[in-house]
């Protein structure tokens, strides 16, 4: 549903995903990514704020080892309490019988306020390259993250940005836009905030109903393990995470926006569409 569900405006969540299909039918790099099992969402993110423009969250890390927290006396420096043991485990999304194992938030307007002339990233591109641009390069940027196959973050010899990362994202939108795409699966992305507003009247996009949380992993306590000897003594406290552990179609919202924040307001239900 590429317009709001009230018949006017833009659905930003939307039209990022349709762009998506497209970056992914024609850019080989990206070809095995599977998008049915990526949701694209947006959260609040004031321009000029510091913070991520977009973020690429795995949901389908795996357990971790048990652990457990500790507490410190400050002046003698013994150990008075220990938190239960925990794993951290990862939230489940379900969209219409599908599994989510990759979201990818923007974030509004920050997102869409970017300038490549302004952006570290510019020294990529020709001299002359429209702003805009700067937005469809986070686009990929956030997408080469993911790993199909492994259904986890790709890596670079154990790192998330190989040295030349963005040097290759510049090379494929450079390859994408030579191809070239239909003119209305980017023509969004040429407006930044107040641009939007100005072109669709209203800027509407998909959120979670905790709005403005969204699935994160959380800590959930196990059985007991025997703690180390210096711990034999300390008071054990509760795990106490208020973290969702599933969500679902009825757990999403399409959000108006506006060019300043995200409006207190919600403005219907949606699907992942």
């Amino acid at each position: 549903m590429l317009d709001s569900a009230a018949g006017a405006g833009i659905n930003y969540s939307a039209h990022v995903t349709r762009l998506m299909r497209d970056l992914v039918a024609r850019v080989p790099e990206l070809g095995d990514i599977d998008l049915d099992r990526v949701l694209v969402f947006l959260r609040q993110g004031r321009t000029g704020a510091d913070g991520p423009l977009a973020s690429c969250h795995c949901l389908s890390l795996p357990d971790t080892e048990p652990g457990y927290f500790f507490w410190e006396d400050a002046a003698t420096g013994r150990i008075t309490r220990r938190s239960e043991w925990f794993v951290t485990r990862s939230p489940r999304v379900e969209l219409g019988g599908r599994v989510v194992d990759f979201l990818i938030s923007l974030s509004m307007p920050r997102f869409c306020d970017q300038r490549l002339s302004r952006s570290r990233k510019r020294r990529h591109y020709p001299v002359g390259t429209p702003d805009w641009i700067a937005r469809l390069d986070t686009i990929v940027h956030e997408l080469y993250h993911i790993d199909s196959e492994r259904r986890a973050l790709r890596e670079f010899a154990g790192r998330l940005h190989a040295p030349d990362y963005a040097a290759r994202v510049a090379g494929m939108v450079q390859r994408f836009l030579d191809m070239p795409p239909a003119p209305e699966v980017i023509e969004f992305l040429q407006y930044d905030g107040a641009g939007l507003v100005a072109r669709y009247g209203s800027v509407h996009g998909v959120t979670f109903r905790s709005y403005p949380a969204f699935p994160r992993r959380y800590r959930e306590a196990v059985a007991e393990l025997p703690p180390p000897a210096d711990l034999a003594d300390a008071r054990v406290e509760p795990v106490r995470d208020l973290g969702l552990r599933s969500f679902s179609e009825q757990d999403l919202r399409l959000r108006a926006f506006s060019a300043a924040a995200a409006l207190p307001r919600i403005a219907t239900t949606s699907s992942s569409s």
